[in-house]
């Protein structure tokens, strides 16, 4: 069965109430919660500015009130510690994270270009376009927009294919699905769920049709695939629930729908799970 937005809904307020996915340490000068699973995350709370390390590497800060995030990528390892440092003070975790449930989903109908490209100048045009894309993710906009949680971006959705999905496109293994698809008719508004900066907004794209980039804070960017039309422009700063767009099947797409996205300095997470109401 695929599930709706009431059972995605049911599962988020599951995490929220204290589930088993979500863990909850407070130590004083380090608090973290959320969701320890393979393309989930934590947010933190610390000494304001103090530094934060991820496994030896100073990856990110906390912002003026303290608050940070750190996201654990689809194929993040069994463990991960997290350190705070700050005026030669310091406080250290070291957390367990869970393994994902990804299943394998087949995509056939595709054309071929989409899947395989090798027109000369459809590769120079996806190069191209892969730099823009680049740069939009690079975004460290000092914020900490994430720390409410998230809304869902459309109001009603029916979900078509899960985020983590091990893809087979017309019959050859593909990247794993760093998305969940939201299916609603051509048209539907598309609207920030949580507040942020816009760092891209290209119109037509090749795999991604109609793209939007927004930044969280700290390197927070969330993706909203194939749209059929852009509201906003790179720059721009949106609130929770501003119209970015409006529902598509532009780019690499076979049906109306929104590919909804999340990356965090390069790792690739479940926006789902950020839902808090």
């Amino acid at each position: 069965m695929i599930p709706d937005r009431r059972a995605l809904l049911a599962g988020a307020a599951a995490l929220a109430a204290g589930g088993p996915a979500r863990a909850l340490q407070q130590a004083g000068d380090l608090d973290l919660s959320g969701p320890l699973v393979q393309g989930g995350h934590v947010i933190g709370r610390t000494w304001p500015r103090a530094l934060v390390f991820v496994d030896g590497e100073a990856l990110t800060a906390a912002s003026a009130s303290g608050a940070f995030f750190v996201g654990f990528d689809r194929d993040a390892p069994s463990s991960t510690e997290i350190e705070v440092r700050a005026g030669g003070r310091s406080a250290r975790r070291t957390l367990q994270i869970a393994p994902g449930d990804f299943p394998s989903t087949r995509i056939d109908g595709l054309p071929p270009a989409t899947v395989q490209p090798s027109d000369p100048a459809l590769l120079a045009r996806i190069a191209r376009e892969v730099e823009l894309k680049t740069e939009g993710f690079a975004s460290r906009l000092d914020a900490d927009q994430f720390r409410d949680g998230f809304v869902w971006p459309l109001e009603a959705f029916r979900v078509t294919s899960r985020w983590g999905a091990q893809r087979v496109l017309n019959g050859t293994p593909a990247r794993p699905h760093y998305g969940i698809d939201l299916a609603a008719p051509v048209g539907t508004v598309i609207r920030a769920p949580a507040d942020g900066r816009v760092t891209l907004a290209e119109p037509d794209l090749h795999f991604e049709g109609g793209l939007t980039l927004i930044d969280h804070g700290q390197g927070l960017i969330t993706a909203y695939l194939h749209q059929s039309r852009l509201e906003v422009r790179a720059g721009q700063d949106v609130r929770r629930g501003d119209s970015l767009g409006k529902v598509g099947m532009s780019g690499r797409a076979t049906g109306p729908h929104l590919c909804w996205r999340m990356k965090w300095r390069n790792r690739n997470m479940d926006p789902s799970l950020l839902v808090t109401t």
